[in-house]
């Protein structure tokens, strides 16, 4: 099969196999690549818009049993210096300085504590909502619900009932890093399997929850396991009800390893902005059942997430308020409200405040 013929495979938005993903990533020139992404992106949306959010990332805690190698974040129970609960004094300042922002939503996240079971999350989601009832709760993801679980004597769908019925609106798709458990083993050790993984959203999906899906490349990782992955969050996605958003968004970034265990224990080597961009491009000509391609631009920089606008990616993300998991192996990049809408403008789109749903916002502070 001729590279043409697969582009026009892909243009059809017929499935792709691992090969043939491959294929594409290792030897379509990049230029070809990207412009492929880009009419797949306008196809399903015509609009010369892109989506951005305001919210802010919370970590309830830092305690996490887990052993991730990657992660400079967690510490142990016993680290009486470093580890940490939030509070409800402290929940409620950073919701106020959300709210001063203009955000509308908190992305919830913390470790695998070893001694918080559901009763511990219940409270948590309600003391919040009890602060501002009409704020958004993207919470969690599929290693904590895994271990919430466990903990409790509970099914995932149980786990996910209480959680929902104490305030959780969507669940993000962390822990995922790659689908694959020959690489989760020696990365995660204490994560659910991929299997494991993909029922929490499975499960979510049944239930009407919507989610998104993300990739961490760049570490042990194969381009064919990053292939995979894309057609097992393709294929999962694809068994949803159809009232189900199922995965709204995908996002996709390079490991960031500074001061991390795992580079003391493999060779790793820096990702390229066009090997960034190829990723970026596979993910929205592979996923041709979801609709939204984040640039991330947290961890490659603001000119970087301009060039994934045109490399398939339509959404810029949030100005994320408040980062601390990827900020602590080495990402240092910044934006706020103004200065993510001048750089959708300079990349020649126009912007489009969003909540969760991808539905428009207006924004009611003077922030911009």
């Amino acid at each position: 099969m001729t590279l043409n013929t697969l582009y026009t495979k892909a243009l059809s938005l017929t499935n792709l196999t691992i090969d043939e993903g491959v294929r594409l990533f290792n030897e379509a020139p990049p230029s070809q690549l990207f412009s492929l992404a880009q009419k797949i992106r306008f196809a399903k949306i015509p609009e010369k818009r892109v989506s951005w959010q305001i919210d802010r990332n919370i970590n309830y805690t830092n305690v996490c049993i887990s052993g991730c190698l990657f992660c400079n974040f967690h510490c142990k129970l016993s680290d009486k210096e470093r580890s940490y609960t939030i509070n409800s004094q402290e929940l409620e300042e950073k919701i106020k300085h959300l709210r001063q922002l203009g955000g509308d939503q908190i992305l919830l996240q913390g470790g695998l504590h070893p001694h918080y079971d559901i009763s511990y999350y219940e409270k948590l989601l309600k003391t919040i909502k009890s602060i501002d009832p009409s704020i958004k709760l993207n919470a969690f993801g599929p290693p904590e619900i895994s271990h919430i679980a466990r903990l409790s004597s509970l099914t995932i769908e149980e786990t996910l009932t209480r959680l929902i019925d104490a305030g959780l609106n969507t669940l993000p798709g962390a822990g995922a890093e790659i689908l694959t458990d020959r690489v989760r083993k020696q990365l995660s050790p204490g994560k659910p399997t991929t299997s494991q993984w993909l029922e929490v959203m499975e499960i979510a999906h049944k239930m009407g929850l919507g989610t998104t899906a993300t990739m961490v490349y760049g570490h042990i990782e194969t381009i064919e396991e990053r292939v995979d992955h894309l057609i097992k969050i393709r294929d999962l996605q694809s068994k949803r009800p159809k009232e189900s958003p199922g995965f709204r968004a995908f996002i996709c970034w390079p490991m960031q390893t500074e001061g991390t265990k795992l580079v003391e224990r493999y060779e790793t080597r820096e990702i390229s902005i066009v090997e960034h961009l190829k990723m970026v491009a596979i993910s929205r000509i592979v996923l041709n059942n979801i609709a939204h391609i984040q640039a991330s631009w947290l961890t490659t920089g603001r000119e970087t997430g301009m060039l994934a606008l045109h490399s398939g990616a339509d959404d810029m993300g949030s100005i994320m308020i408040e980062e601390n998991v990827v900020s602590s192996a080495g990402a240092e990049h910044k934006l706020d409200s103004a200065e993510m809408v001048n750089t959708i403008k300079e990349a020649g789109f126009e912007p489009w405040l969003r909540d969760q749903d991808y539905n428009p916002r207006v924004l009611t502070t003077s922030t911009i």
